[in-house]
This record gives structure tokens, sequence and C-alpha cells, in this order.
């Protein structure tokens, strides 16, 4: 999904809720909006920052936690108490993720066959599978 056209969805989502507009919200939206992978709390802020948009962590925190309580956004969660937050996608495509355990790099995947695999276990259980989340932790290719 485009940029602008998650940008819209999350709009309709929350002025369907009866949220209004705020400058924190835009700004994360925004940068949100325009990112390929996860980012965490603290590098929404630095990024914020750097662009001239400086908004408060805690600003940033309250944005994520209302996304993600309206699906907007999906947790990742990358060990050591540390969450990154990336835009859910309304149709349910999604990709999975490797944690660099020494730089600390998040490198995003997709792998049909693992899907297809997932797809597998589920009919061989008998279990419906809403939904998964697969995070692989290892080496990238700059420190492996």
């Amino acid at each position: 999904m485009a940029a602008s056209d998650w940008s819209e969805h999350v709009h309709a989502v929350l002025s369907e809720a009866g949220l209004k507009r705020g400058g924190a919200r835009e700004r994360v939206i925004e940068l949100l909006a325009r990112e390929p992978c996860a980012l965490s709390a603290v590098e929404i802020e630095d990024e914020l920052r750097a662009r001239g948009r400086p908004t408060g962590r805690a600003s940033v925190y309250r944005v994520l936690e209302l996304l993600a309580e309206h699906g907007l956004v999906e947790r990742v969660a990358v060990g050591d108490g540390q969450t990154r937050f990336e835009r859910s996608q309304p149709g349910g495509d999604h990709h999975h993720h490797l944690v660099c355990e020494q730089c600390g790099r998040l490198v995003a995947f997709d792998d049909p066959g693992l899907e297809h695999a997932i797809d597998r276990l589920s009919e061989r259980l008998g279990v419906t599978i809403d939904s998964h989340d697969v995070l692989l932790r290892g080496a990238c290719r700059s420190c492996g």
C-alpha cells in the first residue's frame, strides 16, 4: 500500500472514531507512512527532530498507542524490552523480521514459502490462525 493510501486509511479510521487531527499525530503518521519497516518511539522522535519537526517522546508514545488501539500499527517486539512499530496494512499484507544481535539492525523479509508452511501448519493442527509474527535472530550481512 502506498504511503498516501495508508495515511488516508488512518485518517478515515480515526475520523470515524470521532478523533480530530493533531500536530504530533500528523507528524508521526506522515513519518510512518514513508517508512518501509518498524521504528522505535525513540527512533521516531529522533527522526522528527532531524527533520525540524521536534515532537516529545510522550506525545510519540501516545500517538503510537492510539494507532495500535485502532489496528493501524503493529508492535514488533525485538527483545530486551524493545518494541518497534510499523504500519499495518488493511489487507493483511505483512513482512517478517530478522534482528541483528550484534548491531540491533532490523531487516525485513518476505517469504511466500514460509507463509505457505504456516497455512499448512494451520490445516494440520486443525486451527485457525488469525495472525502471526516471525522474528528471527542472528547477524545481518554487515555483521555476519
